[in-house]
Parts: C-alpha cells; sequence; structure tokens
C-alpha cells in the first residue's frame, strides 16, 4: 500500500476512534454510492453525521479540509441522499470534516461540524 494510503486508512481509524468517544454511533465506513465513497457515517441522537476524513502529512499546500471540493460535496449529498432513503431513515443529515494534519510525527485532529455550510 503506497505511504498516503497508509496515512489515509490511519486517519480514518483515529477519526472513528474520535467520534465514537465523542458519543457517535459508527454506521459505516467506505460505503459507496456510484462514484462517491463516504468515508464515515455516524449517528448521535436524531443527526446523522456525514464525516469526511482528510489526512495529510503537511499543510505546505493548505490544510487537510481546504481539499474538500465542490464535486466531492455533491457526490456526498447525493450518496447520503440514497443512504436516508435506502435505509428508511428520519434524521437531520449534517455535512462534517475530520481534518488530520500529521506534525513533527504527531498527528493533530479537528473536527469540523456543518463543515459545507463554509463552502
Amino acid at each position: 500500500m503506497a505511504t498516503h494510503n497508509e496515512l489515509g486508512k490511519i486517519g480514518e481509524d483515529l477519526a472513528v476512534e474520535f467520534l465514537q468517544k465523542k458519543g457517535y454511533k459508527i454506521l459505516d465506513c467506505n460505503w459507496r454510492y456510484k462514484k462517491a465513497e463516504v468515508d464515515i457515517i455516524a449517528q448521535k441522537n436524531d443527526v446523522l453525521a456525514v464525516v469526511e476524513v482528510k489526512t495529510r502529512s503537511s499543510n505546505y499546500f493548505g490544510n487537510p479540509q481546504d481539499f474538500v471540493n465542490q464535486k466531492k460535496i455533491q457526490l456526498l449529498v447525493e450518496a447520503i441522499n440514497e443512504y436516508v432513503i435506502s435505509k428508511d431513515l428520519d434524521v437531520e443529515v449534517r455535512f462534517d470534516i475530520v481534518a488530520i494534519l500529521k506534525n513533527n510525527n504527531k498527528l493533530e485532529l479537528e473536527h469540523l461540524e456543518d463543515a459545507f455550510l463554509h463552502f
């Protein structure tokens, strides 16, 4: 596995652990629909959190969350619409980003709730 893929997997595992500690129930990881892949689908109370995990080894080219573009957002929205309909869920949907930055061999995590409101 390529180094960046390994770092991405480590980031996703760290994000799952972080969300579970915050009281989220993990419903699915790496859920696919058409061209979209949803990293984490989690629920806390009546909120379905659709979580995009971005892990970077440096912020030289920008912060991890800066790499979520409009096309990715559109794919995630379409995918999660299908997920909610197919599972017959009655929940509020929120799109989050977990940004993870490797800094001096230490991973720094930031959870951005309702992240797509800022795009």
